[in-house]
């Protein structure tokens, strides 16, 4: 099991578990596919795993990852990015191809006179 964590997001995940954990917590961290980077997560800091999660330590972060999760997080960077407008996981996936959902607009083309 290989998966990477950003500074950003380990920022972000040791928050989490200061804030919302105690002892022995960790970030369980379902992730599925979907979403315009391929992957789609849902996560809750808890102090115990749940029956077929497993406990992956990445860069001294406690992680309780389900079974498809952890197939799916193989190679992945996890970032976590924050603009005015949204924030949240970012999953950079060197497997995955591109769904095409950019929000930059086509250019123009311009019609000769």
């Amino acid at each position: 099991m290989s998966f990477t964590v950003t500074p950003a997001a380990e920022k972000f995940i040791r928050r989490l578990l200061m804030f919302d954990g105690g002892p022995g917590s960790a970030l369980r961290l379902a992730v599925s596919p979907g979403g315009c980077s391929g992957l789609a997560a849902e996560f809750d800091v808890e102090t115990t795993p749940r029956e077929g999660d497993k406990l992956v330590e990445v860069g001294g972060l406690r992680f309780f990852l389900p079974a498809e999760s952890r197939l799916l997080l193989e190679g992945v960077t996890i970032d976590f990015s924050e603009t005015p407008t949204e924030s949240g996981f970012v999953f950079h996936d060197p497997k995955a191809s591109s769904c095409g959902c950019s929000t930059e607009e086509p250019a123009e083309s311009v019609a000769g006179e």
